[in-house]
């Protein structure tokens, strides 16, 4: 069974930086695509950034230029680092995860909150 945990969550003051990991149990390769959604109170879950198989990536308009996603292959995970964190990036993040299959559903992990607050 496939998993993805989250971690590197935290509180955090505006204009800070995090950096949240996604480990997969597998090679991260063997993905169509891994990427960071997040949903804050009252709101739908939105993607935030996105990484392809190939190394393509692609950026939600509110984060482009703060934030990095990035790949270890050989650590199965994938990270986003957060610069100048807003408060209205207060959310939970979740890691998801695109399998080749198209009759399989993503894979997502337990989410980690992210407070931006002083």
């Amino acid at each position: 069974q496939v998993h993805v945990v989250e971690s590197g969550g935290g509180l955090v003051q505006p204009g800070g930086s995090l950096r949240l990991s996604c480990a997969a149990s597998r090679s991260i390769f063997s993905f169509l695509a891994m990427g960071w959604y997040r949903q804050a109170p009252g709101k739908q879950r939105e993607l935030v950034a996105r990484i392809t198989n190939g190394g393509n990536t692609n950026y939600a308009d509110s984060v482009k230029g703060r934030f990095t996603i990035s790949r270890d292959n050989a650590k199965n995970t994938v990270y986003l680092q957060m610069n100048n964190l807003k408060p209205e990036d207060t959310a939970v993040y979740y890691c998801n995860a695109v399998s080749f299959d198209a009759r399989q559903s993503d894979y997502w992990g337990q989410g980690t909150q992210v407070t931006v607050s002083s």
